[in-house]
């Protein structure tokens, strides 16, 4: 996926947040102090912001499609339960257009359940190991959903599930893997998915990959040691982004459930308090108003926000892991060439495993490091929208509350309900 890279990064250092600790901003504006002008309003500062933007994002979005043209779209849809005498599960429908010239039709609809799209996955990592495969949701049901397969779970999942997917048909590399067509096109999965590895393969590539591990790297490349280190921090920061995000979100729920008790509270209060009858329904009536936007605001911080977050503490995961994959495959060069120096036998037959390690070490780093700012790219765009995005529902949520407030201020203010009456009777 191609989009505007944000020049900040995640370089700086980051607080380190335990479960209870909360994550405080300090914004001081000294210049209101010292009688400066005053800031902008919320209103006028994100509409500065969006005049400011719009022609930098249309001169790099006509960039981008210069530079690439969508051949293939994919849609995940139309969810469906099967429940048989051992299982539930979820089908998916998978659509896909496309106008490549490897496909043999322009149009494709298959059914998929998410053990499928592992598979998919699985294969693209054992094909091509320090690339980055996009992540898959977590198998398990996430935190705070009681029933597994509720409407709110299976809709987030396929929206995870139809980014995968997006994401590998924008890969340049991985969009091309037969994997990925047959996951498209096959009608049935079965035979395929009996021709990847076997489970005694897998536990020795695993044996294999814990003995480099220990044995460890005699010379790592600085550049992979930088990768290293800023994934690592990335890590922590999202994961601590995330964590509060979460902790803001369920406190944000509870004081939406005290909200809504106001209503009825002063509602009945008022039958009981004549002369105070106005002013408590006011109240009562300013409170619900406020309690559906708190609900609005918190459903969209959980559908943008949160998904966005954590999809990238799974990204973090993922590049983790392909940082290992990378370090594997040089240990295993460096213990067979070491082996090579040493040993009088069996010399040619060894040079040449020697010989291909070096040229997988070689790709291996080079597809690494061209995904490596594919990855960088993209990780900055989406977070950068879901922040953006959530700035401005966040702007927008509470001007809504403050004019709901100010409405009921102006009713308690005698000219304002004269003339609000003259207005009425007009």
């Amino acid at each position: 996926m191609s989009g505007q890279t944000v020049p900040a990064d995640f370089s700086g250092h980051m607080l380190d947040l335990d479960e209870d600790e909360d994550l405080e901003v300090f914004s001081k504006n000294t210049s209101l102090a010292d009688g400066g002008p005053m800031p902008n309003s919320p209103s006028s500062m994100v509409n500065q912001y969006r005049l400011e933007e719009d022609e930098e994002e249309e001169q790099q979005q006509q960039q981008q499609q210069d530079a690439h043209t969508k051949d293939i779209f994919i849609t995940v849809d139309n969810p469906e339960s099967h429940v048989t005498a051992i299982e539930t599960f979820i089908m998916y429908r998978v659509l896909t257009k496309t106008t490549c010239s490897e496909f043999d039709s322009s149009e494709y609809e298959v059914r998929r359940r998410y053990q499928d799209f592992l598979w998919l996955r699985s294969r693209l990592e054992e094909n091509h190991p320090t690339l980055i495969v996009h992540p898959l949701p977590e198998k398990f049901v996430m935190k705070g959903m009681v029933e597994r397969f509720n409407d709110d779970f299976i809709e987030t999942r396929r929206k995870a599930l139809h980014r995968f997917l997006n994401k590998i048909s924008e890969h340049p590399i991985l969009s091309y893997s037969p994997h990925f067509k047959v996951f498209l096109t096959a009608q049935e999965l079965s035979s395929h998915r009996k021709q990847g590895p076997g489970f005694l393969s897998r536990m020795g590539e695993t044996v294999k990959a814990m003995a480099n591990s220990v044995r460890g790297l005699r010379s790592r490349p600085e550049e992979f040691t930088v990768m290293q280190e800023y994934v690592e921090d990335f890590s922590n920061k999202i994961c601590s982004v995330d964590k509060v995000t979460q902790r803001i979100i369920k406190e944000q729920r509870e004081y939406l459930d005290e909200l809504k008790q106001y209503t009825p509270t002063y509602t009945q209060w008022a039958e009981s308090e004549e002369e105070l009858a106005d002013q408590l329904k006011g109240v009562a009536s300013c409170a619900e108003r406020c309690s559906k936007e708190t609900e609005e605001h918190i459903h969209h911080m959980s559908e943008v926000l949160v998904p966005a977050l954590h999809e990238y503490v799974l990204c973090s995961e993922t590049v983790k892991a392909v940082m290992r994959r990378r370090d594997n495959i040089q240990a295993d060069y460096e213990a067979k060439n070491e082996a090579l120096a040493s040993r009088k036998v069996d010399q040619e037959a060894l040079q040449e495993e020697v010989d291909g390690l070096a040229d997988r070490v070689e790709q291996a780093n080079n597809a690494l490091k061209g995904d490596w700012s594919r990855w960088q790219d993209n990780m900055r765009t989406d977070l950068r929208s879901a922040f953006v995005c959530t700035a401005e529902k966040n702007v927008e949520y509470y001007e809504k509350c403050l004019a709901v407030w100010e409405s009921f201020l102006l009713s308690q203010n005698p000219e304002g309900r004269e003339q609000g009456d003259v207005e009425d009777a007009s």
